[in-house]
């Protein structure tokens, strides 16, 4: 029977590590971790049977893999940077000109808020002018506004 020592599991770390070096798809480096945390329970625990070793490091690595993609999935953290919904959702205003469900309308926010402090915009309600606003979101060059209530 093989018996695999503290050592060999470091090995196997620090290849599946270096093996993401060659083919870096940050797939293999969950496995080469896992080998480390196998390691430390073999130095904790000096008579884990081979069976235990190779669970312990399969599911650890798998776990920690399957973690990583839930945790950061593509596209999930993506960056309003330089988007005019960045700035302007949330932003209070005053309707400049009235707006209807069909119809757009005008509002005016106090300071210039990406180039300009008139935008036109959309509402689901008609809504007279005066009345202050709230920025629900960005729809091209139009915001989407929603009165504010009292």
């Amino acid at each position: 029977m093989i018996e695999l020592i503290w050592w060999h599991w470091a090995l196997v770390g620090f290849g599946f590590i270096l093996a993401e070096l060659a083919l870096p798809a940050f797939v293999l480096v969950w496995f080469g971790l896992g080998g480390f945390l196998v390691m430390g329970a073999m130095l904790l625990v000096p008579s884990l049977s081979l069976t235990a070793q190779l669970l312990l490091w399969t599911v650890s690595s798998l776990g920690m893999m399957l973690l990583w993609f839930h945790v950061f999935k593509r596209g999930s953290h993506k960056s309003l940077i330089g988007r005019s919904s960045a700035n302007l959702v949330g932003e209070i205003g005053m309707i400049a000109e009235p707006v209807a469900p069909f119809k757009t309308g005008k509002v005016r926010f106090q300071k210039p808020i990406v180039g300009s402090d008139l935008w036109d915009c959309m509402a689901a309600e008609e809504i007279s002018a005066g009345t202050r606003v709230r920025v629900e979101s960005v729809e091209g060059n139009t915001v989407v506004v929603k009165k504010l209530e009292g």
